[in-house]
């Protein structure tokens, strides 16, 4: 995976966050199902922004090898 698609998945995880917020508030469906899935969501984002600072990490030591 590289960057741009860790930030792709963060942005569609983060609209899936803010749609089952709103469930919530309207309490319109299964509230433990819907809490579920915010805890996936959250360490799905969670991994994510860890493999965004690996890749930024590994593209700073890349830059200064060759610097």
């Amino acid at each position: 995976m590289n960057i741009s698609s860790n930030v792709t998945s963060l942005q569609t995880n983060q609209s899936f966050l803010n749609t089952t917020a709103k469930s919530i508030e309207k309490q319109s469906d299964d509230l433990s199902k819907n809490m579920t899935n915010l805890i996936v969501a959250e360490d799905v984002n969670t991994l994510n922004i860890n493999a965004i600072k690996t890749q930024d990490e590994m593209l700073g030591s890349l830059l200064d090898i060759k610097a």
